[in-house]
């Protein structure tokens, strides 16, 4: 049976390279690829990638997903109003979308490694990071280990941390007992509770959409992902703060909604702090 999903991201393909912006793959090294929309002057039909030819002539900006849908369907929107006036990346994180590792690392820090040598590869010497959610997290471990790529930093409903004390702050305001039961869900009613949770008015959409969603996005890779989520927690005695340098620290910027129900704006003013 067709999905509404895959004729969708063929059609949004067609779309995007109109305005510049191609998939590829790049691997990191020997097991560990990162699929990754960017501006097609960087594209080249190969799988080792060692340096872009064409370095991107203008400022370079890199949207980091959440944990649901891969890159593309997170941030279509933002990218098409973007690639006019800059050179847009957009990854997927290792076990979504079309990016794959047989390494057993599951981290944040590893996720960030190799985004980071992605775009690195792509000739990205400086950027502007984007990170929502779980890319927020992932964002600002790139912010401390790559400071010299990472110019500035807009993070949105996220957390430094993922500690044990805002987990349980945060299951129990959207009534689920684990990330897991929450995020990678089982069924088709699973996605329609994350959509409840993540949208601030209720959404209609058809079943059949639903479960088109569920096949495309939520039904793969279920082993990796519980594992990357159990890989996010940190206990609260192991987490200490970075402290990044003030004039990094003037260029991250927070985004929140006032209604997030998962990190609500007690987390935002916390995360000022």
């Amino acid at each position: 049976m067709v999905n509404s999903i895959a004729i969708y991201t063929s059609f949004l393909r067609a779309i995007l390279g109109l305005a510049g912006v191609r998939p590829q793959s790049v691997e990191i090294e020997p097991g560990t690829v990162v699929h990754i929309w960017a501006p097609s002057e960087t594209a080249k039909k190969t799988n080792n990638l060692k340096q872009a030819e064409n370095k991107p002539s203008k400022p370079a900006v890199v949207f980091l997903h959440g944990f649901g849908f891969n890159g593309i369907l997170s941030w279509q929107f933002q990218v098409l109003a973007l690639a006019k006036e800059y050179s847009v990346y957009v990854p997927d994180f290792l076990f979504f979308g079309g990016s794959i590792t047989d390494r057993t690392e599951r981290s944040p820090a590893f996720q960030a490694e190799c985004m980071a040598k992605c775009l690195r590869k792509l000739g990205v010497e400086k950027c502007t990071l984007v990170g929502l959610s779980y890319g927020g997290m992932v964002g600002f471990k790139m912010a401390e280990m790559f400071p010299d790529l990472v110019d500035s930093f807009v993070v949105s409903c996220s957390v430094m941390a993922l500690t044990e004390s805002i987990s349980r702050a945060s299951l129990e305001r959207i009534g689920f007992p684990s990330w897991v039961r929450h995020l990678v869900p089982d069924t088709v009613e699973g996605v329609k509770k994350i959509v409840d949770v993540s949208t601030y008015k209720s959404l209609w959409m058809p079943h059949f959409l639903y479960k088109d969603v569920f096949e495309t996005a939520y039904n793969i890779n279920r082993k990796e992902r519980v594992e990357l989520l159990d890989a996010l927690i940190v206990k609260d005695k192991d987490f200490s703060p970075t402290s990044y340098p003030q004039n990094t620290a003037r260029r991250i910027h927070l985004l929140w909604g006032e209604e997030d129900v998962i990190f609500n704006m007690e987390v935002a003013r916390n995360l000022q702090e």
